[in-house]
């Protein structure tokens, strides 16, 4: 059996599918990764044999349309769902020439795609074969599809559809104690951290002995307001009693390292790092939110925009962790978050029983059976 595995056009998208093209991998079936050009350094990591599809770049589809023209940044949360539609629309327009030529030569049985990939449906439903969604992260997303599919109307309605496809198959991966009493039905699915890689040190497996924060942004970098948020961030937990460790690209760790001499900071495998950890504050980053889960630590959560707002208030109010919204989180809010989450032990046993619900739902290899079934169609 032949499966194409679409990704989005960040290191996130491309790591939530590793584990599932691993285990058909491994049961014997072929596999092939689809993104983008701007990718292929992070493609490079993930082992796993990929093609490029486009040359757009996620700054060019955040900020341009299709006809080039200059997209505005938007301001509450309507403008941010559109926002978000629009530009995922674009990328799975973009991606779907590139999509159809590899297939011409290397034809899927089946096409998985991330949650909001919308070229996999269309590749799909364009060859005739079933479509699989395969959640990238725990954040409800259903408010963007249809935006998403008003940016696509040329392309749905080229394949003679009124809407885009519904995929054959949900493979959800949000672990039961956070998924929304109406989500649509999915087979739920354990999340398995696949992160890049690198020659690990002892510090990042065995801890120091203090209370260790982790602060990180994900695996995005040289964006200025990146490096501007890790900089607050460390500046306002400067007065913890902790090791504060920076979870960042390469190319953003110098200029803090400049600015805070003796920091550890650079590029750490999260997956080992955060059982390590007594807690991990991050910009809303849904594969990192999954780290900390995983390893059974709370989280602050420092969500930039107000899209997926429910999804992060749904960590808050199951007892792992805490969120703020730009609105409140203040240099005195993100600090007294912290000491909180450092001190009040709830949090780290709501952690757990999350991590709890997470092992024990079925692995990856466990829906190696069910997609074949399907590939047999």
């Amino acid at each position: 059996m032949k499966v194409l595995f679409v990704s989005g056009a960040s290191p996130a998208t491309l790591f939530a599918h590793v584990p599932l093209a691993q285990a058909l991998r491994n049961a014997g079936h072929e596999v092939l990764l689809a993104t983008t050009e701007e990718m292929t350094s992070v493609g490079e990591t993930c082992a796993l044999p990929f093609v490029t599809v486009t040359d757009r770049t996620i700054a060019g589809l955040l900020s341009t349309d299709r006809d080039g023209a200059p997209v505005p940044e938007p301001v509450g949360l309507e403008e941010e769902l559109r926002y978000a539609g629009g530009w995922f629309g674009r990328l799975a327009a973009a991606c779907l020439d590139g999509l159809v030529e590899v297939s011409r030569h290397w034809r899927p049985d089946l096409v998985v795609g991330g949650t909001m990939c919308y070229a996999a449906a269309l590749l799909a439903a364009r060859l005739g074969v079933p479509h699989i969604r395969l959640a990238w992260d725990a954040q409800d997303c259903r408010e963007v599809h249809p935006l998403a599919e008003e940016e696509l109307a040329p392309e749905v309605r080229a394949l003679g559809l009124t809407a885009l496809p519904e995929p054959a198959l949900f493979l959800d991966i949000c672990p039961p104690g956070l998924r929304h009493p109406t989500a649509p039905p999915a087979r739920m699915t354990r999340w398995v951290p696949g992160n890049a890689q690198r020659a690990l040190e002892p510090w990042m497996y065995t801890g120091s002995g203090r209370p260790r924060v982790c602060v990180t942004s994900g695996s995005r970098s040289s964006v200025s307001p990146i490096h501007d948020f890790l900089s607050e961030l460390v500046a306002d937990l400067a007065g913890l009693d902790a090791e504060v460790l920076v979870a960042a690209p390469e190319a953003d760790a110098g200029a803090l390292r400049e600015r805070f001499p003796g920091l550890r900071v650079g590029w750490m495998p999260l997956d080992v790092l955060a059982p390590t950890c007594d807690l991990v504050v991050h910009h809303g980053g849904g594969v990192t939110a999954l780290t900390a889960l995983a390893a059974g630590r709370p989280q602050l959560v420092l969500p930039r925009w107000s899209i997926f707002g429910d999804s992060w208030r749904r960590i808050g109010a199951s007892g792992a962790g805490i969120t703020l919204f730009p609105d409140e989180a203040t240099s005195e809010a993100v600090a007294k978050g912290c000491r909180e989450l450092l001190t009040e032990p709830s949090y780290s046993e709501r952690a757990g029983d999350l991590s709890a619900q997470m092992t024990a739902m079925p692995s990856p290899a466990e829906q190696v059976p069910v997609l074949e079934a399907l590939g047999r169609r």
